[in-house]
């Protein structure tokens, strides 16, 4: 993702976006804002809701991140097993 996310978009959070969500620590995260404070190059504060297999908010967090490794979800989501699926 090179674009800023916005409040609402639907993001996996993996090892590509920092290397503290890598393997089973992976979320699917909903963006609630995007802090404009200045961060190292390419690095972003999110605050957001960790979404559950169902697709509901489980926890609020604040996730320093790599714009770059962050993977967008288009359209609505089902979420089944560990895999991603829109419909």
């Amino acid at each position: 993702m090179t674009a800023r996310p916005s409040p609402g978009d639907l993001l996996i959070v993996d090892g590509r976006a920092s290397v503290q969500f890598a393997g089973d620590r992976t979320l699917t995260f909903r963006v609630v804002s995007v802090c404009d404070q200045p961060t190292y190059a390419g690095w972003i504060w999110l605050t957001g809701y960790v979404l559950n297999r169902r697709g509901e908010a489980t926890d609020k967090r604040e996730i320093y991140v790599q714009l770059d490794g962050l993977r967008p979800i288009a359209g609505p989501v089902l979420i089944v097993g560990t895999t991603v699926a829109c419909r």
